[in-house]
Formats: structure tokens, sequence, C-alpha cells
């Protein structure tokens, strides 16, 4: 499938147009090289052909000088030799003129006496050192290859030379010859074609090899570049499964695994090194699996995953088919991510939208009530004052004005927890803070037996932040602890160091501690483990708290004791709000 992929890839930028190309660059540079190499190889066949018959002329004027030495003359040595030599399958015929035209000799004896080559200019012929050529016609009517020129046998004789029947033959010496050698063709022009044949079929082979180089250094250049392209590809497919936010797993057709990134390992506390390559329903839990049973379109579906440590966990998965350019399949994926903290989140923002409508809700009774409050206190007041000789009306009106007094808290806290937090921040001494809100429980503390105690270094702890907040959230986790401690105890307050020059503040008490399925809850409005509690103090704190870009978190154990760790930005670059 990879290769299959690959081949695409490497012709998806050839074009025709390519080959057109070459082809019109190559063809004439083909053509001319062909052409050259023809018109080469006929001038050497020209050549030999002259040598061949300057051979042929020098063996007739040797033969010729032979003759005169021998004493039987020139001329009739030298026809002997024309007729001799004309016997041989490739001349044609042989003769010798004399610059007039007249054939002197002949290697057909009857054309002796006769006139030849009207249509040249034998004295100019003679006159050239080289011989010339031309194609012609035999007396027979065939084609010939003529070579012809000047013949000097160069023999000097002091006497006439007489044939045998006593005739004077003339001196070739005294009179400018002419010499012709007229040879056939049908070998020549047999090998010329077919070496014209070759030619051609070489130059087309030689064309085709030169279309197919430059093909072939396409195709090389196009599959270095998708080779790169695919190795990048590769990498960042590579680097983006790794890096993704979402569990992944890929399988083949045959349900093995074929990848896993660092998400599905950690989420499902498996590795890559030991699942790749091994069935999936052996590592993976069915029920991402039971998502893959639909081949159709992809599917997706929240479920309750079981993941590392035994926990259950909330995932929205995602599952499809792989397919290539052709729509086979060749694999499945599936895709999960962790609902977990987006249900918290889910939560937290449905909780912030009810306690905003709570909050105004209660922010509206409680300006309603606040009203009436004032008159039952009055009244409660009133009857106080007026049955003071009877005791049991006077309890009657103080427990009255406490419960309005009680109310009125409510009533108070409610409405500033329903308004936005607003702080004013100063410059100020933590420790001093801690110290003076000590001392205002340091009389009920004493008389619950409990012990106070400050434990920091002697230096100061400078800070910016809202005194009378601070303070609001200090009296409220000191009330808190006293109010855990009935038979007495200690309550101690610590500094601590934190990392990047936080200020770090611990309230720990001895007290009965709060219970593990409550510590999740105390921060939530109106929840409290005290039959007498509102339930707004801890949730005022955590917003002020919150409001300084804190942090705030209690660790408690029942019939042990409580410490609540509060944590407060650095001083450095907080801006006074207001």
């Amino acid at each position: 499938m990879r290769a299959k992929s690959s081949f695409r890839m490497l012709l998806s930028g050839f074009s025709p147009w390519i080959i057109i190309g070459a082809a019109a660059v190559l063809l004439p540079i083909v053509t001319l090289m062909t052409v050259e190499t023809i018109n080469r190889q006929k001038q050497q066949r020209i050549n030999m052909m002259i040598e061949k018959g300057a051979a042929l002329i020098r063996s007739f004027e040797a033969g010729t000088r032979m003759g005169m030495r021998g004493g039987h003359g020139s001329g009739f040595r030298l026809q002997r030799l024309l007729i001799e030599t004309a016997a041989q399958p490739d001349i044609a015929y042989l003769l010798v003129t004399r610059v007039d035209g007249t054939v002197i000799a002949h290697s057909q004896i009857g054309r002796v006496g006769s006139h030849y080559a009207s249509d040249l200019d034998l004295k100019i012929i003679y006159d050239s050192p080289r011989l010339a050529w031309r194609r012609t016609t035999s007396p027979d009517g065939d084609p010939v290859f003529e070579i012809f020129g000047r013949f000097a046998p160069l023999a000097r004789r002091h006497r006439p030379a007489t044939d045998m029947m006593g005739r004077r033959i003339p001196d070739p010496d005294i009179a400018p010859m002419t010499i012709f050698v007229g040879f056939r063709t049908d070998d020549l022009d047999a090998a010329h074609a077919a070496y014209l044949r070759h030619s051609i079929l070489m130059a087309t082979v030689l064309l085709l090899v030169g279309c197919a180089g430059v093909l072939l250094l396409f195709l090389a250049q196009n599959y270095r570049s998708a080779r790169t392209s695919l190795a990048r590809a590769q990498v960042f497919s590579e680097n983006l499964v790794s890096r993704m936010p979402i569990g992944l797993i890929a399988l083949d057709q045959n349900g093995r695994i074929t990848a896993l990134n660092s998400v599905a390992e950690a989420t499902l506390n498996l590795t890559a090194a030991g699942t790749i390559g091994k069935k999936a329903a052996d590592h993976v839990p069915a029920v991402l699996l039971e998502t893959l049973a639909d081949a159709g379109d992809p599917v997706e579906r929240e479920v309750l995953c079981p993941a590392a440590e035994g926990r259950l966990v909330p995932m929205d998965v995602s599952a499809a088919m792989l397919t290539d350019e052709d729509g086979q399949h060749f694999g499945r994926v599936i895709l999960f991510k962790d609902l977990t903290e987006m249900r918290a989140l889910r939560q937290e923002l449905e909780k912030n939208r009810r306690l905003a409508t709570v909050g105004r809700l209660a922010a509206g009774v409680a300006h309603e009530i606040r009203n009436p409050l004032s008159s039952l206190k009055g009244f409660a007041t009133y009857f106080k004052d007026k049955y003071r000789e009877n005791s049991r009306d006077q309890e009657i009106a103080r427990i009255m004005i406490q419960e309005v007094d009680r109310l009125n808290r409510v009533v108070t806290q409610l409405l500033e927890f329903s308004r936005p937090m607003r702080l004013h921040r100063q410059p100020l001494d933590l420790k001093v803070l801690v110290e003076d809100t000590l001392r205002l429980v340091d009389q009920q503390a004493a008389a619950a037996g409990i012990i106070t105690a400050v434990e920091m270094a002697d230096e100061k702890r400078p800070a910016n932040l809202d005194a009378d907040k601070i303070k609001q959230v200090l009296l409220n986790l000191y009330h808190n602890a006293l109010d855990a401690m009935p038979e007495g105890g200690h309550l101690t307050v610590r500094f601590e160091d934190t990392e990047n020059g936080a200020i770090g503040l611990m309230i720990s008490d001895t007290g009965s501690g709060i219970a593990a399925d409550d510590q999740q809850h105390v921060f939530e409005p109106y929840f409290s483990t005290k039959t007498s509690g509102t339930g707004l103090g801890l949730a005022i704190v955590h917003n002020i708290i919150e409001a300084h870009e804190g942090k705030i978190r209690i660790d408690s154990r029942y019939g042990e004791g409580t410490t609540v760790r509060i944590t407060l930005p650095a001083t450095a670059g907080i801006k006074e709000e207001g």
C-alpha cells in the first residue's frame, strides 16, 4: 500500500509535455548527428573508391611501362590490361582517351577510336593533379561510379611503338591522355542503403534513449522530492500524533496495533514497545474496541473506560475507518479524550451559575428581611424593658433579641457573599495582623481552655493585602477552630516557606476534625457541620482568598484536628485595587 502510494506520488507531477519538450530538444541534435554521420560515411566510401581507382590507374601506368620495356608496345599492353582488369565483377568498364576525347584503349575493344566524355573538359582534367569522380551510367544503362584523371605512364621511348600487325601506336608519353574507371555501384548502393537504415535506426534508438534519460532524470528528481516529502510528512505526522492532547490508537486490517501515542499510553497504562504489532483485543479496553463495530460512518460516543489504577474515566471516543485513494480500507483509528477535567469544569460552571442565581435571589430577599428584623428587634427590646419584673418574659425577650441578631448576621453574610468582591490593598505586616487577630479571641480561647501560639520568625512579613478582608478570614478560621475544641486544645498559627516568594500561612487546631466525605463540600455555600452554623463562613473565606489570587486547602483527620493552608501571592507586582 505504501509502495503504491509512493509510486503515485512519484508520477503526480508527470506531464506528457515533458516528453514532447525533450523530443523537441533532442530531435534536431540527433538529426544533425545522424546526417553528419551519413555524410561522413558517404565521403569515406567515395574516398575508398577514389583510392581503389587510383590504385588501378597506378597499376595500369606500371603495366604500360612494363609493356614498353618488354617491346610489346604500350598501347597493346594497356589494351590487354584494360580487358583483363574489366573482367572483375565490380568494374563496369575501363578506357583511356586523349584530351580531345578519342578513345585509344577500352575494355570493350570495339569502342576504341570512338569519342568519350564530350561533356567534360579533358584538358583541365589532364592538368589537374587529383582524380575526379562522378556518378553516371554505363553504355548498358547501369549506374556506375566513375573515377577519371590524368594517365601518364612516364615511359620515354626513342622510336614509335607498333602493334602485332605492324601498325604504329601513338606514344602515351607524347600525347596527353586521361583514364576513366567505371565501378558498378550495386554493392556500394546496397551498403549505403544498409548503413542509412542502420543510422536511422540508431538515431531513433538514440532519440528514445535520450527521451527515456530525460524521463528518468525527471522521475529521479521527482522520486527524491517525493522521498523528502514523505520523510517530512512522516516526521510531521509522528510529531503531531505524539504531541496531540488526545489519545490515539491505530489498528491494521487484522486488528493489530500499529500506532500508540503518549496520551494513550498514560491513560490506559500501556507501552508502545509492549503493544505495537500485537492484538488490540489483548491490551485495549473492550469498551473502546466496541466503537469499531460499525464499519460505516465515523462513530462518536461517551463511555466510561477502565484506566490506570483501576479508575473509571469518562471519555469522548471517536472511531473511524482508514481508507486509501481508491477507497479501500486498510485500518482503523480510535481517538479518545479524558473528560474528567471537562466534567469538573462543567460542574463548576453549573455550580457557579446556580450560586449566581441564588446570590441574586438572596440579595433581594435579604433586603426585604432586614426591615422586618429591625422592627422585631425593636418590639423585643420594648417587651424586655416593660416586663422587667417577670423573669420568664425577660428571658423570652432576650432570646428573641439573640435570634434576631443571629438572623441579621446571616442576612449580612448573605449580602456579603452575593455582592462582587472588591479589595482595597495596602502594604502591611502580616505577622502583626496575625498577632492582632489572635488577641481578639484570646479571652474566648482562655475560657475554653485553648492555648494559642504563633510560630514564626521575628522578621517582618511584608504583604500587599486587604487588611479587613484578611482579618475576616483569620477570625472566621479562629472561631471554627475554637468551636471544634469545646474541651480545650491548641490553636497554632505558623508561616511556611513556599516557592516563588509566595506567603504560606497555616492555621492548625487539635479539635474534632472533619469527616473525609465532608471535606470536599466545606467551601460550598450553606454547608455546615455545626447545628448553629449558617454555612457561609468558609464560602466567604474561599472567595476572599481567590480574590487575592491565592489558594486555600484544608487537611483534616476526623478526631485528630484540622490544618488550613493558605497561600497568597508575592507582594511584587501587585497593584492596589479599589
